[in-house]
C-alpha cells in the first residue's frame, strides 16, 4: 500500500483526471502515457484499473513496479516505433506532454467505446513559463480541429489556470464511439 507521502512526492492527480476518472470502464485498462512520476499511474491502479505506465525514463515509477497490475515500459515515444502497434486500451491519459506525430497511434490504441483524457499547454503559456516552444504547445482550438478523428467530445476546455500553477492549457475528454 502506498502512503500519503507518495502521492505528496508525485503531486497529485490533474483535476481533469480526477474529473473523469468515473467514465472509465471499472476495470478497463489504462495506458498512462509520457507518466512522469507516475502520479496518474498510482492513482488509477488504487481504482483497480490495470495500467500500462510509459516514459522514455522509467525512474519515477520503479517504486510502484511490485504493485499488481502495473506494467511498466519504458520507450522514447519520438524516435522510436510506438511501442503498442498491437494494443487497445479502454482508456489513454495523456497529461503535459505533446508529440503531435503521436495522435494517430493513440487513436488507434484506443479501444472500441474507450475513453482519452487528454490535457497539456497551449498557446499564450509562453507568459508564464515553460514550455515557451510553440513546438510544445496547442495551437488554439487544435484539439476540436480534427485532431482527434472520430472521437466523442464529453468535454473541451482551452483556458488559462492558476493551480497548480498558472498556465495555458487544452483538455478534452473524448470517447471512442466506433465499435
Amino acid at each position: 500500500m502506498h502512503t500519503s507521502s507518495d502521492h505528496h512526492r508525485r503531486g497529485p492527480p490533474s483535476a481533469w483526471v480526477l474529473r473523469f476518472a468515473d467514465t472509465l470502464h471499472p476495470s478497463g485498462n489504462v495506458l498512462d502515457l509520457a507518466c512522469g512520476s507516475g502520479r496518474h499511474s498510482l492513482y488509477l491502479l488504487e481504482r483497480g484499473h490495470p495500467v500500462t505506465a510509459c516514459d522514455i525514463d522509467i525512474e519515477g515509477v520503479t517504486d510502484l513496479a511490485e504493485m499488481p497490475g502495473l506494467e511498466l515500459i519504458e520507450a522514447d515515444l519520438e524516435n522510436a516505433a510506438w511501442p503498442f502497434a498491437d494494443r487497445k486500451f479502454s482508456a489513454i491519459v495523456v497529461t503535459n506532454y505533446l508529440h503531435r506525430p503521436l495522435f494517430p497511434h493513440i487513436l488507434a490504441a484506443l479501444a472500441p467505446g474507450g475513453v482519452l483524457i487528454y490535457e497539456t499547454f497551449a498557446a499564450g503559456n509562453e507568459r508564464f513559463g515553460r514550455p515557451r516552444n510553440p513546438d510544445f504547445l496547442l495551437r488554439r482550438g487544435e484539439l476540436l480541429s480534427g485532431v482527434l478523428g472520430g472521437l466523442t467530445i464529453i468535454a473541451y476546455e482551452d483556458m488559462e489556470i492558476s493551480e497548480p500553477r498558472r498556465a495555458t492549457i487544452q483538455r478534452v475528454c473524448a470517447c471512442n464511439s466506433a465499435s
